[in-house]
This record gives structure tokens, C-alpha cells and sequence, in this order.
């Protein structure tokens, strides 16, 4: 009997599957599929202060080997989540829920962080920091080890839950910015976040995106996942959520050997609503074919080191 449980920053997960932000809403419609409580964790959509209706129309748009995104963080605000979703995710899911949290001020990321601490199911916080700093221009937070930081920093003064920082690709050294976020506090990282690129459309000769850019998913990106992976594997003591392109058991085992403690699904949950469900099935056959008894075993594996909790 393969064990499948995990550990995240003291937090018990049955296995290290998780739907990724943006691709599970708040559980409502997966639950309608199977039963939720089969998964280890999942992470709720990008949660900001304010309500946001996201982007104009079209905002998504087929890429080779995936897809390409630019919702806008379309969600219904921090006030009516805690009101309504986070009620009925107690109904549909027994686990510990990862809650992702986005802000365009650092004292938004720090008061959501703050409000989630009355949400008793929601064990860690995935603050992703590929949001727009508006009070510098626009540029994402997580662009540099300085403004990271800040965020760590912020959110790790306002809350008593494990957070997590969920670092961009879109950048020079995403190294350089983990180390920033340990530094800080951070319990932990996610990585990645989606790549930014664009598609044309021949016939009109104008951008398929409204938004013009939008960000890559699927298993496109999965190669350059595991790269960074390994990458900020080397350079923190911390535990890692690998995301990026997951779509198979097989491709969960290969994020575990680069460095991961657990493993976000994102883009198959949309073109398959029981993907998450089948890798699960999967990854004891799986761990059996790589002769491990314990699915954490296989963390770090690559790199002859262990797992992180």
C-alpha cells in the first residue's frame, strides 16, 4: 500500500494533488462531477478586496499544447467569499483548502490575508504576487526580489496561517526572488505562474486577446515548471507546490523528483473536469513502478536530498 500523504509547512494533505487557482472556481461545479474529498487540497480562484468583473471579451485563446489566458481575476470579492463560498465549501469539501490571495497594494495583499483568518478550513494562504504594484507603475510584484519581499514581509505581519508565495515565470532570476521570499518569513512557494505570450489572428491581423497578452498554461509551459522547480529546489530550504503543465501521474512524479512537496493541476482541470481525480488513481501505480512506498519520497529525489514540510 503506496502512502500518498504530504506535508506543507505542518499541514497534512492525503495526497499531493491540488487543483490550481483559476481552475477550480470555489469547487462548486467539480463537486457536481465527483467527490471532492478525494483530493489533498485545492486552491480557490484569485480572491482581491473589491469585486472584479476581469477583463473585456475575448480573453481566451488556443495555443500548441495549451492555452492562453486573460481573465482579469474575475472573482466576487473577499467579503462575498467569506460569506458565501467559504459555507459552502464546508459542505463539498472536508480537507484543508489553500486560498489564493491577490492585491494591487500591499495593504490589500496584508487585510485579506488578515480577514482569512477567521475561515477555519482555509490552512494556508497562496498569495500570488504576479499582480500589478499600482503604486508603481504597474509593475508585478513578484518581478523583483525587493517587491516580493515587501509582500512577504506584509502578509507575514498579518496573519498566524502558513503563506505561501506564488512566484512568476516572467522573469531574470526567479531564484534570486525565492531566496527574497524566505528571507521575509514565507512558509513557502508555488511556482509557476502562467508565461506571458500572445497569439495574432491571420484573418483580422489583430490580436486574438482583447487584453492583447495573456498568460500560457498547459503542458507547454511543464518543461520550463521543472526547471524552476529545480531551480528554487537549490536555492531555499522551503517546501514547494509545483505548478505548471501538470497533466498525468507521471508528470506529478516528475515535479516531486525536481523538488516538489506537492503538485498543482490547472489547465487539464478545464479541458478534462476529472483530471484531477484520474492522476490521483494513477499515482500509486506510478510510485510502485519507481519502488518508493511514500509519495514524499519521491521529493528532491533527483537531486539526492529529501522532502520538505
Amino acid at each position: 500500500m503506496v502512502d500518498l500523504s504530504v506535508t506543507l509547512a505542518g499541514v497534512t494533505l492525503k495526497n499531493p494533488i491540488i487543483p490550481a487557482s483559476g481552475t477550480f472556481g470555489y469547487g462548486r461545479e467539480f463537486a457536481e462531477a465527483y467527490d471532492l474529498n478525494i483530493l489533498g487540497s485545492f486552491s480557490w480562484k484569485g480572491t482581491t478586496r473589491e469585486p472584479r468583473s476581469g477583463n473585456p471579451q475575448p480573453r481566451i485563446a488556443e495555443a500548441p499544447a495549451g492555452m492562453l489566458n486573460a481573465v482579469g481575476l474575475q472573482n466576487p470579492g473577499m467579503e462575498a467569499v467569506l460569506r458565501e463560498e467559504v459555507p459552502n465549501i464546508a459542505g463539498i469539501f472536508r480537507g484543508p483548502v489553500i486560498a489564493n490571495v491577490c492585491g494591487f497594494s500591499l495593504e490589500e495583499y496584508a487585510e485579506n490575508c488578515a480577514r482569512l483568518d477567521e475561515a477555519e478550513q482555509v490552512r494556508i494562504l497562496e498569495v500570488n504576487i504576479s499582480c500589478p504594484n499600482v503604486h508603481a507603475g504597474g509593475k508585478n510584484f513578484g518581478s523583483d526580489p525587493q517587491s516580493a519581499a515587501a509582500v512577504t514581509r506584509a502578509v507575514r505581519a498579518a496573519t498566524k496561517k502558513p503563506v505561501f508565495l506564488k512566484l512568476s515565470p516572467n522573469v531574470t532570476d526567479i531564484a534570486g526572488i525565492a531566496r527574497a521570499c524566505e528571507a521575509e518569513g514565507a512558509d513557502g512557494l508555488c511556482l509557476i505562474n502562467t508565461l506571458l505570450g500572445m497569439r495574432i489572428d491571420l484573418n483580422t491581423k489583430r490580436p486574438l486577446l482583447a487584453n492583447r497578452t495573456g498568460g500560457l498554461s498547459g503542458p507547454a509551459v511543464f518543461p520550463v515548471a521543472v526547471r524552476m522547480v529545480w531551480d528554487v529546489y537549490e536555492a531555499v530550504k522551503l517546501p514547494i507546490i509545483g505548478c505548471g503543465g501538470v497533466a498525468s501521474a507521471e508528470d506529478a512524479a516528475e515535479m516531486m523528483l525536481a523538488g516538489a512537496s506537492a503538485v498543482e493541476v490547472g489547465a487539464a482541470n478545464l479541458r478534462d473536469p476529472w483530471a484531477c481525480k484520474t492522476i490521483i488513481e494513477n499515482l500509486p501505480g506510478v510510485c510502485e513502478r519507481l519502488g518508493v512506498d511514500r509519495i514524499s519520497d519521491l521529493t528532491g529525489a533527483a537531486h539526492g536530498t529529501g522532502p520538505r514540510g
